[in-house]
């Protein structure tokens, strides 16, 4: 859900227009003047359950038919807001920081009791799918984002693929700028020339040796820093802005991605999700990363059931991992999951997860607070047993050892006086 500032943000009066190279609309603000432009192309491929424990996929394109009264603007954020077809959505959300602003997340939500989309599905739910938008980064603010080149965003049962895609989220002065900041994918990439070497001159003098380096007095290596205790973030998604959190979670974040720790700041995070009844997702986008948390329920308990971390590290190394079948954070529904202590978590081969002082409630929130949590084994009472049992179970094996070499030791006396 959105978050919508109540002095500043406008409904949007939109106006759609029918175009063959896509979906072309303006959203304008209180003053009738443009506030936001989008023209493009969004082609979709969700795959969903039918009879017989079978699955079908249905191939649609985002027409340009579009309502877009969820769509708004203001001076730090804008959303655009599509509704089309029977009770499908898509909406991006922007935000400024500083001179440049950047699309954050990519919500489509789907209807699948739709049977002219999706036939004989066996399931009548609307899905929500909410993914890290793709390049729309460090844009000029006063300038068009333009990607003629197609780019697909896979999560597990959808595809989304977007191009020829002009937008400009923070229309001034009432009219689009004519100005672009290109994707990534569409400039063109000048060839290095090949290297040229100097040829070496032939040593004259023979008897003349070159310096030898004694590579054993080389200084060690710098030790990589132990990073410090990542920052506790407090996190809450409300379905609307006067409405109480429907989903809380407090924690400090540390991933280790393709070999590199990093904290998760939650300084300028911006904070977005959905609440359901058998499904809620959290999604916190940095500058650094996106992480998507995905909860379910089975009436009884609830858990985290996937995770989707994306981003780039200080090295300009790109990562995307993501795991749909997890089963973490479990506790009764109406109650929260605690863990103050540090725990690790290997989501994939490449991503391993670290919590600390850890708090989370995405189902059942009553008037914005956490209700009485269930406690990880590491905070609970029990946890001092452990090391208790394990001396316990040596001293006995220490034991039995003993008692083995005695009567091995005995026997073997008793042998020697027989003969």
């Amino acid at each position: 859900m959105y978050r919508y500032a109540s002095s500043v943000l406008f409904l949007a009066s939109v106006f759609a227009f029918q175009l063959s190279h896509g979906t072309e609309v303006t959203v304008k603000d209180k003053d009738n003047n443009i506030c936001l432009y989008a023209n493009l192309m969004v082609n979709f491929s969700v795959s969903y359950d039918v009879a017989d424990n079978k699955s079908a996929s249905a191939m649609f394109e985002l027409p340009a038919d579009v309502k877009t009264e969820g769509s708004a603007c203001d001076n730090t954020s804008s959303t655009l807001k599509l509704d089309f077809g029977e009770g499908h959505s898509w909406s991006v959300n922007f935000t400024i920081n500083g001179k440049k602003y950047q699309a954050d997340t990519i919500t489509f939500s789907y209807n699948l009791s739709d049977a002219t989309v999706f036939p004989k599905s066996v399931v009548n739910d609307t899905e929500t799918v909410i993914v890290k938008a793709p390049q729309i980064t460090d844009v000029s603010v006063g300038t068009c984002y333009s990607c003629k080149s197609k780019d697909t965003i896979e999560t597990e049962s959808v595809n989304q693929t977007l191009w020829n895609v002009l937008i400009q989220a923070f229309v001034m002065n009432n009219s689009t700028s004519k100005n672009i900041t290109s994707c990534a994918a569409d400039v063109p990439t000048t060839p290095v020339p090949p290297t040229t070497h100097p040829t070496t001159a032939p040593v004259t003098n023979s008897s003349t040796a070159a310096p030898v380096t004694n590579s054993s007095t080389a200084p060690p290596p710098t030790p990589t820093p132990t990073l410090p205790t990542p920052t506790t973030g407090k996190y809450n998604v409300k379905p609307d802005e006067n409405s109480t959190a429907c989903l809380m979670a407090n924690f400090g974040l540390r991933i280790s991605v393709k070999s590199v720790e990093m904290n998760f700041e939650p300084n300028g995070t911006t904070v977005s999700g959905s609440c359901g009844v058998n499904s809620s997702q959290l999604v916190l986008t940095s500058n650094a990363m996106t992480i998507i948390l995905t909860f379910t329920n089975d009436t009884k308990k609830f858990r985290l059931h996937a995770l989707n971390v994306t981003g780039k590290t200080s090295s300009g190394v790109v990562f995307s991992e993501v795991n749909t079948n997890l089963s973490l954070w479990e506790a009764a529904v109406g109650s929260s999951y605690m863990c103050n202590k540090e725990q690790n978590y290997t989501i994939t081969d490449q991503l391993t997860l670290y919590t600390f002082e850890l708090q989370v409630q995405p189902f059942g929130v009553k008037k914005g607070l956490f209700s009485t949590a269930e406690e990880c084994f590491l905070d609970s009472d029990l946890s001092f047993l452990v090391p208790i049992a394990v001396g316990v179970a040596l001293s006995f094996l220490i034991i039995l050892v003993l008692i083995s070499y005695l009567i091995g030791r005995r026997k073997s006396r008793t042998g020697y006086q027989s003969v």
